[in-house]
């Protein structure tokens, strides 16, 4: 094994590894000039990337990555390309490709270069881009970087059970030395090699953008596969390729990603060599998300699957501003930011490297701040679709709405926007103003809270209602009548005197304001219900 190390170490001297690295950022040794401030100096001009594979629902890890790869971008006055790494068809889906372009339109990440846009660099999808793998590869191989590997993965682990090492040890390099006669031994016996990138015998060290100096040591990373024995080209060769002919210059990736850098540096090395790269780009390695349990958050999670928060009636702004609080902040003191506030402060070298901790209540506190900053009419063109949803409403657009639905949602709005934490709960506070139900069945914790007076209570309210007139029905009278029926004359404790009536009106514990309610919903309306609760009672 040491021998095999030594010939790979010269081989890789002859190829000429070492020649060139005090040029190349990111590469062996120091990789760039710090500012006075111990940052990494970032490129005149930022080149990022998001390039995810379309194999699932797009989750809050993939959203993120998008999100702070766009900021760092538009903070940048920089380009975001967005490409499909779509090479695995086995797991790759049309719907998870059109997901994915749905998730970041809905969310206004935006993007100057790929899929969908173009760009002087395509294509933009890697399924489209095999001749181009292809011919690296070879240029690859020809140059000495790559070799041909024979090995299947049980003969590697029987020689790794010889030689007294763990059975799954991994790779030995056995073929890096293999004669022009044993090659073709193989092929006689028609087998077909893999390609290997030849790792060299030194430290791998690139100074992370968020998490300082990481250092490989020599031997660590064995020589891995670029392309399969069939020709089919691995992520370890496409992704790289990809970056280094788009000229991506920041990588901005998660963390799980890491142990693959020192193989991305080395290909970088000899793609600089034979002209395909231009530099090393600077690599920067996102915190995990943690979910329930301090465990990564896997994808397969609820709290992770983008579309269900959407579901739910996280607004898009409410959700990217939680999202990016997984990992940077703004300041210690503020939570709650819009994107132009993100974008100008933004920067990926302030990104802590700790593991960050999904808080599905503290997105809802987030998000609820954002509906409440939303314009009354954005409010209820957001709520719509979720009403229509609910069978609240009779269409899923605010133009298509009859002219009493938008009337009642115009006078509700204020009473509501206020108190909902999603859209998905809107439908909940309004479906009882837009309905003209005579009696609203109560909900099991509402009808819980009624006591032993609630009879009388809502019979003295009934003979008050009564007397008042279609003119006088308006909150701050309704208000006057039953507070002085009900408390100051009849003696109930607010709680006791208007928890009845807001059961009866509402059918819910909590509800909008219960004096504007019964202005919205008229006088007729109001009394059926009260008449109505008061006989099921």
């Amino acid at each position: 094994m040491d021998e095999i190390r030594k010939k790979a170490a010269s081989k890789a001297q002859r190829v000429g590894f070492g020649a060139q690295q005090s040029r190349c950022r990111g590469t062996m040794g120091r990789m760039t000039d710090d500012t006075n401030d111990g940052k990494v100096v970032l490129p005149e001009h930022v080149r990022v990337r998001f390039c995810p594979s379309p194999t699932g629902t797009p989750h809050v890890g993939m959203v993120r990555t998008a999100l702070f790869n766009w900021a760092e971008a538009r903070h940048t006055h920089g380009t975001f390309v967005f490409r499909i790494e779509d090479t695995d068809a086995a797991r790759d889906t049309q719907e998870s490709f059109d997901q994915i372009l749905e998730a970041l339109k809905w969310l206004g990440i935006d993007w100057d270069e790929g899929v969908d846009v173009g760009g002087p660099n395509g294509p933009y999808l890697q399924s489209e881009r095999g001749d181009i793998y292809a011919d690296v590869a070879q240029k690859l191989l020809k140059a000495g970087y790559a070799y041909e590997s024979y090995s299947t993965s049980e003969e590697i682990e029987a020689r790794n059970i010889a030689n007294g090492r763990p059975k799954a040890f991994g790779y030995d390099g056995y073929d890096r030395t293999l004669t022009d006669e044993q090659r073709q031994a193989f092929r006689d016996e028609g087998r077909k090699p893999a390609l290997r990138i030849r790792m060299p015998e030194e430290d791998i060290a690139f100074n992370d953008l968020i998490r300082g100096r990481i250092e490989f040591k020599a031997g660590s990373v064995p020589d891995y596969v670029i392309v399969r024995p069939n020709g089919d080209p691995l992520y370890t060769l496409t992704n790289p390729v990809d970056d280094a002919m788009m000229n991506i210059n920041v990588v901005l990736r998660g963390e799980d990603l890491l142990s693959s850098t020192p193989r991305q540096i080395v290909l970088y090395q000899y793609l600089i060599k034979l002209g395909i790269a231009k530099e090393m780009p600077l690599f920067g390695h996102m915190p995990y998300v943690m979910g329930q349990g301090k465990k990564k958050l896997s994808k397969r999670d609820p709290e992770s699957n983008l579309f269900l928060h959407r579901e739910h009636g996280f607004i898009r702004e409410g959700l990217l501003n939680y999202l990016a609080l997984l990992g940077w902040s703004i300041g210690a003191e503020q939570d709650v930011f819009s994107m132009d506030e993100m974008i100008k402060h933004f920067d990926v070298r302030d990104v802590k490297a700790n593991p960050a901790h999904f808080d599905i209540d503290k997105a809802i506190a987030i998000n609820a701040e954002h509906i409440r900053m939303l314009e009354p009419q954005d409010f209820l063109n957001r709520s719509v679709p979720y009403l229509h949803r609910d069978d609240v409403v009779s269409a899923d657009s605010w133009d298509a709405l009859t002219t009493r639905e938008q009337r009642i949602l115009h006078a509700a709005a204020p009473l509501v926007q206020t108190r909902v934490r999603l859209l998905g709960e809107v439908s909940g506070m309004v479906g009882s103003l837009l309905s003209n139900a005579g009696y609203i069945e109560p909900e099991a914790d509402a009808r819980k809270q009624l006591k032993a007076s609630a009879g009388e209570v809502l019979a003295k309210a009934i003979e008050v209602l009564e007397s008042a007139s279609s003119d006088d029905w308006k909150t701050d009278t309704l208000h006057e009548l039953l507070t002085k029926a009900l408390v100051n004359e009849g003696g109930y404790k607010p709680r006791l005197a208007f928890g009845p009536i807001r059961v009866a009106v509402s059918g819910r514990r909590v509800s909008p304001p219960l004096f504007e309610s019964m202005e919205i919903i008229g006088k007729d309306v109001t009394l059926a219900r009260l008449r109505g609760l008061q006989n099921h009672l």
